[in-house]
Parts: structure tokens; sequence; C-alpha cells
């Protein structure tokens, strides 16, 4: 145990020195991150190389222990090496040239590839061990998730390297009550790292992690929680990290969720993150953050409550309880494409949406074998209650056709007339209040505008035919 605090202690203070060290030497070199005001709100120029000082520090703490020198098969940081050096890699060039969404993605791949073969792997899901490419590709995409869930949400001073803490201790204790050494070893010096960090990048921050930072402490606690899961044969082996690093997870599936409804890229940036809706909500950064922080650490007593209680009962019990408080807190953070999902839902609006295409197919095929602009009329008028549509006229060749109950008056009815010649037009009218599923009108305005000109040209041509033969 005096080992591990001194390792941890080793990192702190290495972390205090090289930190503000860095952020001068940048600094001097004007190379900083500059606000716009929009995004990026902090008040000057700030360096985003955090990064550099965390990864320095957390490598001369585990390679200046004796015992990691005497055992290696303790160094889990060692096997690692070189997969960290790429995630770093990546970031730190993203953060001064700039990288497509592409290449940062293959990168990431390649460094989850190579954490794979060092040990990293994800054995079972659900309680099923995981076997040959299915394991492969679960820890790729577990990785890369993780890695890029800690770059997303890295959007207010201190609040990833919060989090990364948070998560480093939890993942930190479970090591501990399970005797992993290895784990501890590699944990603990993170944990210290950005202890020390944080002193200079929670608000108001002179140093901010960048993706370089960010990549790095998502990537670790990826492969550490992994590692942490490889001892739980039980369903419930990948939950305790999925818990532990729930909050950057679930801001990263809330963005894409959120993008895919949108039809925006994937890849895009947006003011919807977790941290964005908070402060649009009137709280300070400060507040925000510390918020946040407070979620992590009750997520952090879920993870480790589900993963050392003895009752298979009380695990699914804690899962539950960590899936509702989840579903309250997007609640309230009012994202307006899952309010929308969930009125939908409420009013059963999808069957009523599927049930109005259907009568619109319908209508479409009647209408299209109707012969003349009656048989039309006649078409319409079965088919327009269906719709939900209240009473309707039609005018064509000089001739009004009406099924307009005295009831069916202005203000309250609104009404879409279709024009289809020069004086020739149906119109529909339908109630204010009413359930009103706009998207019908586009199709309906199409079938009829379409159809009823067709019939229009077409009886000119056989008068014109018949004229013809009688001549």
């Amino acid at each position: 145990m005096g080992t591990l605090i001194w390792l941890g202690l080793r990192a702190f203070v290495f972390s205090l020195i090289l930190t503000p060290i860095i952020r001068d030497i940048f600094r001097v070199f004007d190379l900083v991150d500059r606000p716009d005001f929009s995004r990026k709100a902090h008040a000057y120029p700030v360096p985003r190389v955090g990064g550099i000082a965390v990864l320095i520090s957390y490598l001369l703490a585990s390679y200046l222990t004796p015992e990691l020198r005497a055992d290696s098969s303790l160094s889990l940081v060692a096997r690692l090496l070189p997969a960290i050096l790429i995630i770093f890699t990546t970031g730190l060039i993203d953060d001064f040239v700039g990288l497509k969404p592409w290449q940062k993605l293959v990168a990431e791949v390649v460094a989850a590839a190579l954490a794979y073969w060092a040990g990293a792997r994800v054995m079972t899901v659900a309680g099923q061990p995981t076997l040959g490419w299915w394991s492969f590709l679960i820890t790729i995409f577990w990785l890369v998730a993780c890695a890029n869930a800690f770059n997303l949400v890295d959007g207010l001073d201190g609040l990833a390297a919060g989090i990364g803490l948070v998560s480093t201790l939890t993942i930190f204790v479970g090591a501990l009550v399970e005797g992993s050494t290895a784990l501890c070893i590699a944990t603990l010096p993170l944990a210290g790292c950005l202890l020390a960090f944080l002193c200079f990048n929670f608000n108001p921050a002179t140093i901010f992690l960048g993706d370089c930072g960010s990549l790095l402490v998502g990537f670790l606690l990826g492969c550490y929680g992994v590692v942490w899961s490889q001892k739980s044969l039980t369903l419930f082996g990948m939950t305790a990290p999925l818990i532990a690093l729930s909050v950057p997870l679930l801001d990263v599936g809330l963005s894409i969720f959120r993008r895919i409804l949108r039809r925006q890229p994937i890849l895009s940036a947006d003011r919807g993150h977790i941290h964005h809706r908070l402060i649009d909500r009137g709280l300070s950064q400060r507040r925000v953050v510390l918020i946040i922080y407070g979620v992590c650490g009750f997520a952090a007593v879920l993870a480790l409550a589900q993963r050392y209680t003895s009752s298979y009962y009380l695990s699914v019990l804690v899962v539950l309880a960590f899936a509702f408080v989840a579903w309250i807190g997007i609640g309230y953070l009012r994202y307006s494409e899952i309010t929308l999902i969930g009125r939908l839902f409420r009013a059963r609006t999808i069957q009523g949406l599927f049930d109005t295409q259907l009568v619109i197919e319908r209508f479409a095929i009647a209408l299209f074998g109707a012969k003349t602009v009656e048989d039309c009329w006649d078409v319409i008028r079965l088919y327009y209650p269906n719709l939900g549509f209240a009473a309707v006229r039609l005018q064509a060749n000089g001739v009004l056709y009406r099924d307009w109950p005295s009831h069916v008056i202005e203000p309250d009815y609104w009404t879409v007339r279709i024009p289809f010649g020069d004086r020739d037009f149906v119109e529909l009218a339908r109630p204010f209040g009413s359930e009103d599923l706009h998207s019908i009108v586009p199709p309906i305005a199409n079938m009829l505008h379409q159809t009823l000109a067709r019939h229009l040209l077409e009886k000119p041509r056989e008068a014109d035919a018949r004229a013809a033969v009688a001549s």
C-alpha cells in the first residue's frame, strides 16, 4: 500500500510542476486556443496542451517506480505504451494541424487494436464469452467510443479532467477491492496527474487538456475499464465500467442520436452537449461542472455497488435505478428531439401516421382509376372524411361539386385550396385544434392536382376526336 501511495504522490508532484511550465512555454510561442464567443467561451487565449503534462507525469511516475522495474508483469502501462503514444500523437497533431474525422478514426482504431493485442480485451458480454473477431470488434468499438466521449465532453473548464479523475478513482477502488495490483499501479498515477492538473484547469482555466489530453484520458479509462471487467464472468461483466464512464458515453450517444434525427453529419459540432444544455438553463460554468462531478460521483457509487453486491436481484435493482436516474436526467435537459419522439409515441401518432398513409395509398389508386371528373368527385367524397377533413368542394369545367355542411364556417376551420386549371380547384376544410398530420397535405395536394389536371386535359381531346369522326 505504501508503494501505491508514493506512486500517486509522485504523479501528483510531477504534474503539479510540469503543467505550469508547459503552459508558459506555449504561451511564449503564442500556441494557444483563441475564444470565438460561441462554442469557445473562454475569455482569453489559453494553451490547449495539458495532455503533454499529463502524459509525461504519468510515464515518469510509472517508470520511476522500482517495483515496476523489478517485475515487468505488473506494468500494464508498459504493455499499453505503443497504443498510448499513438492516441496521444493523434490528438497532438489534431490540436496544432487539424485532422479530418476519418484520419482521427483510423489512428484511433490502430491504437485500439494495439491495446487489444496488449491484453485490454472485452472477454464477456451479457455473461457470454466473446471469442475471436467478436472480441476484437467489440473492444475496438468500446475504446474508440471512450476516447471520443471524453474528447466531446471537454467543453468547459475542468470538466473532462474532473470526470476522468472520478472515473479513475472508481476503477482504482474496484481494483483495490479485487486485489488487482497491476490495475492499481496503472490507475492511481493517472488520478494523481489529473488531480494536480485540475489545479490549473478548473474555472477559470489557464490551460486546457486539448485533444491530446482528452483522447488520452478517455482511451486509458476505456482500457482500464476493460481490464477491470475481465475478472467478472457474470451477466453484468461490462456494466460497472459502463456506469463508471456513463456521463461522457451518454453525452456522445445523445449527440449521435440527435444528429441522426436532424440528418446532420454525426461528427459535426453543435451546442447540444449536456454541459451546453445546463448552461442554457441559466447555470454558471462552475456550477454546471460541479453538478456533473456530483452525477459522476453518484454513478461511481452505483458502479461499485453493482459490481460487489452479493445478490443478483440487488445488482439488477442497481442497474434499474441507474437507468431511471439517467432517464430523469435526460428529461431535465429537455432535448426537443427526444421530447417530440416521446409525444409521438404517447399520442400513438406513429400508428396514426401509418394508418393515414394506407388511406392515402388507397385514395390514390381509386382516384387514378377514375374515368371522368364525376368519378373523381365520387372518390373524393368517399375518402376525404377518412383523412380528417370536414368538408370539400370541387370546381371543374364550370361545374361546382360540393359536400360542405352548413356548420363548416370560418373562423373555426382552416382550408387548403388546390388549383389544377385556370379556374378549377379542390378545396378541403378541417377544424382547428384537431390532431393534424401536416405531412398528409403535400401528397394529397400533388395527387389531386395531377389526377384532376389529367382529366381536364383528356376531356377536350375526346371532344375533338368525336367531332373529327362526325365530320
